[in-house]
């Protein structure tokens, strides 16, 4: 058999901790920040979400690549994660509108992954102990070399990574004859995002993440939007002074994830690298306003000052995240502006936070 015979492979962190398993056939490193993905389905939109660029993923589902890869279903133009860890990883699929295995599929691109780890020892490591770097090795590269290269990786918090999955030029998306036109600016977005403005009768017009304000308002749209994206938001300081000059237009803002926090960096409202993060598809999201819970899909390592959200006059707290009161969404008082943390896209549901999208329409209709 192709696969047969895997070799050993390892999982070093940071702190000089070893997790050992098996190659799934593909030689080589991979370095990044090691996360986990509670999610029980959606590999490959994980695999694309431009948000996971520069991390490894520790998946805490025990099947992996049972039911392959369709190429329809991406959320970018290509894999965004540094490496993979899992329990069972699968070599044969099994779903009718599948176009390849996961091992093809990450074998096109030769990325790194291990699986026949204890997953379920290495999450619980991470909520003691913290999100910190790490490198995947299936290749035998000795212990000490590997550590010598790890410590140069840096850090997460103070990294820019959205200029690495922005796209180089605008492009456009949708219907042009649509109702509504938005201007997009893309800090890593996901073409599920894309797709959901799209089906509510808008043409958008997707621009690189450097956008100058001229540029974006040269569109003449009918709404904003700031998308999701990887890395620690605080420096990105020309992204936050385009965001406060859009807030000053009357024209309604609808950001999402690394959005979400521009919104708040560009008010003054201080953003904080979280303990472990939030990945997954089922997180519970209490809407402070209706009073409706929502099970969320959530891809973030950073998030929004509580306190000094709560003092800032010109905002509130729509939403928390029941786990642990962190902020999950919020709108301004004065402006057709709010955010979430979280994807509604995903709509682990499925549709319970699909309403954000058509708020973002009723502001734009002025309802």
């Amino acid at each position: 058999m192709k696969y047969a015979n895997r070799k050993p492979a390892i999982l070093l962190l940071s702190d000089g901790t070893i997790f050992h398993g098996k190659s799934i056939g593909i030689e080589g490193t991979a370095f990044g920040e090691v996360c986990f993905n509670t999610g029980m389905t959606g590999y490959q939109e994980i695999f694309t979400d431009p948000s996971y660029f520069g991390q490894i993923m520790v998946a805490t589902n025990p099947h992996i690549g049972n039911y392959g890869v369709n190429e329809n279903e991406v959320d970018s133009d290509s894999i965004k994660i540094s490496g993979l860890v899992c329990k069972n990883f699968s070599f044969n699929y099994s779903r009718v509108n599948a176009n390849e295995s996961l091992y093809d599929y990450f074998e096109k691109v030769n990325l790194v992954a291990i699986s026949d780890v204890d997953t379920r020892a290495l999450v619980s490591y991470i909520r003691d102990n913290g999100a910190m770097n790490s490198v995947i090795c299936t290749d035998g590269t000795p212990i000490d070399i590997l550590k010598e290269k790890l410590a140069l990786v840096p850090n997460m918090k103070g990294l820019e990574l959205a200029s690495k999955v922005s796209t180089k030029s605008p492009y456009f998306f949708g219907n042009e004859n649509a109702t509504y036109k938005i201007a997009a600016l893309d800090l890593g977005i996901k073409t599920n995002i894309l797709r959901c403005l799209a089906a509510r009768d808008c043409y958008i017009k997707v621009f690189p993440y450097n956008t100058t304000f001229q540029e974006l308002s040269n569109f003449n749209p009918d709404g904003y939007f700031l998308s999701n994206g990887p890395g620690d938001p605080d420096p990105l300081k020309e992204v936050q002074a385009v965001t406060r000059q859009l807030l000053a237009t009357d024209i309604p803002v609808f950001g999402i994830c690394l959005g979400h926090q521009m919104i708040a960096l560009a008010n003054g409202i201080p953003t904080y690298k979280m303990f472990n993060g939030h990945r997954g598809i089922n997180h519970p999201i209490m809407n402070v306003i209706s009073g409706k819970g929502e099970i969320t899909s959530q891809n973030h390592g950073f998030a929004v000052d509580r306190e000094a959200l709560e003092k800032h006059p010109d905002f509130e707290i729509t939403h928390l995240h029941l786990n642990d009161g962190t902020v999950a969404g919020m709108r301004m008082k004065n402006k057709k502006c709010f955010s979430v943390q979280y994807h509604p896209e995903a709509s682990p549901g499925p549709h319970d936070a699909a309403y954000l999208f058509d708020q973002f329409i009723d502001n734009i209709k002025g309802n």
